[in-house]
Order: structure tokens, then sequence, then C-alpha cells
């Protein structure tokens, strides 16, 4: 819960009450592909001390949005993983904002794969079948597409129609490099069909960035 109550009657003030502190609503992104220990949660949270760690946790087991199971990790519950298409939507609001990585930025398996989840575009996938390996460095993520439903999985894909490496991943899916430049200026590496390059970011979209405010009159 939040230091204080908001004082508002509002379904919408509930939930920031509840996963309004800093790093809960993280805690719940780390649980919604499956239950962790305390210390796996620590390792994809290292800037959040054990101490907060602990204390966000006790509040959300509170809340009902978290249990600890009896292997001990803790898990979501039916309540929690309520909120997982709402932080879909979410992750898919601020990746137009995302722009590049900042210095000690973590990227995380779980990450990985819930920016893909987030990025889908089923609508542009009816009738479509097919199978992407996409390698993130040392991270690997293997996504099938079977006519509008999407399964993402931890690692390597044999036989997927394309496999593609870019540290600019994110410019592609945003639309700010085509498919064409990145492959005739080298910064894409892929095996397969390239032309599935055009098929997978059409599939897999980053929203155009909000407008930058206009400038201020004198200043």
């Amino acid at each position: 819960m939040t230091d204080r109550p908001l004082g508002q009657f509002c379904g919408l003030a509930r939930a920031f009450e509840i996963i309004g502190s800093r790093w809960s609503v993280l805690v719940v992104r780390d649980l919604i592909l499956g239950p962790k220990r305390f210390a796996e949660l620590h390792e994809t949270l290292p800037r959040v001390t054990a101490e907060i760690l602990e204390r966000r946790l006790g509040d959300l087991v509170e809340d009902g949005v978290v249990r600890l199971g009896a292997s001990g990790a803790y898990e979501l519950t039916d309540y929690g993983r309520a909120l997982e298409p709402v932080l879909i939507e979410l992750g898919l609001w601020g990746a137009r904002s995302l722009g590049d990585p900042r210095p000690g930025d973590l990227f995380s398996l779980d990450i990985a794969i819930l920016a893909l989840r987030s990025t889908f575009r089923p609508d542009r996938a009816r009738g479509v079948r097919a199978s992407f390996e996409v390698r993130f460095g040392e991270l690997v993520v293997g996504a099938r597409v079977d006519d509008g439903v999407l399964t993402v999985e931890e690692g390597e894909l044999p036989g997927a129609d394309l496999v593609i490496e870019t540290p600019l991943l994110r410019q592609l899916m945003a639309g700010e490099l085509s498919p064409t430049d990145a492959l005739w200026l080298g910064l894409v590496e892929a095996k397969g069909d390239p032309g599935m390059i055009a098929t997978f970011v059409r599939l897999f979209h980053i929203p155009a960035a909000p407008e930058a405010p206009a400038e201020r009159i004198g200043s």
C-alpha cells in the first residue's frame, strides 16, 4: 500500500494505493510469467534493498495480490493475475516514450518476453502462421504466431522462419528504421527468409512516440 491513503472513494485510487508504491508494480510484472523466490525477485530488481522488497511483498500479500506458495516461492493470486492485461497495455503505453537504454538499465528475460507480448498486434496476425527466434545478446526468446494467437517462450526455436538479432530492435518495431534500410546498412543479423523481418515488425509494433511540447516563446 502507498505510505498513506489517497482519500478518494474511487477504484483507480484504490488500485494505486495497492500497486502505486515504488517497486510494487515491478514485483507484479516479474511474477506474471510464474512464481519466483525472494532471491530471484531481488536479482531482477537489484536497485531495491532487501528490506524494501520484503515490505512490498508483505503489502501485496496483505492486499491479496500475491501469496507465498508451499514451495517457498511467491506467486500471483487470481486477483493479482487480473492485472496482467492492464500491465501489458501499460507497458505498451510506456514503450512509446522508452527511447534508448540508459547506462545501468537492466534487461531481463521476463522483460523480453513481456515486450513481445505487449507489442503484439493480433488484428494484423489473422491467418498468419510464423515463428521467430529473437536474440537480445545472450537472451534468446522464441515466438510463435498461429492465426492471431501468440506464444512466447524462453530459448531457441529450432526451425524458426526468422532468427533476428539487432541492437536496434526498438527502432525497427517503432518504424524509425525500415527493414530494408536495416538489412542494407548491416544493422540487423537475420537467418532464414529476410522478407520475414517486414512481417515481424508488422506483427510486433510500438506506436509513435508522443509529440514533443511546442517550445515556449521567449525560452
